[in-house]
Order: structure tokens, then sequence, then C-alpha cells
């Protein structure tokens, strides 16, 4: 359960946005997505490996 004290003065919009950015840390919508649908070892092994290819590329790219 996630808990967010409101500060005092404090607007409830300040308050929503520190929530959201709380939730989003937590993963909870990412596994629920890759629950829906099942997904193969292999498969997941080789999505991981061509995204990480990307990163380098784009890390050489920016760096070099």
């Amino acid at each position: 359960m996630i808990i967010i004290n409101v500060k005092e003065n404090e607007s409830i919009d300040r308050a929503l946005k520190r929530f959201k950015k709380k939730f989003e840390r937590t993963g909870v919508l990412k596994e629920l997505r890759a629950r829906q649908a099942y997904q193969k070892p292999s498969v997941a092994n080789r999505a991981e490996k061509i995204k990480a290819a990307y990163k380098e590329k784009m890390y050489a790219n920016d760096n070099y």
C-alpha cells in the first residue's frame, strides 16, 4: 500500500504528482500488462538482448 502524507499548505496537485511518481516506481502497471499475455522465456530473452543492443548503440552515438 502506498502512503502519501499531504503536508500542510500543500496543493492536492502536488500530492497527486508525488503519488503517481511513487506508484510508477513500484512497477505495478508494468507487471499487470506483462501478466495479461504469456511470453515465452526465449522470446523475452531475445527482446531483452535487442533492447540492450539498441541502448548500447545510442550510448555509443552520444559519446563518440
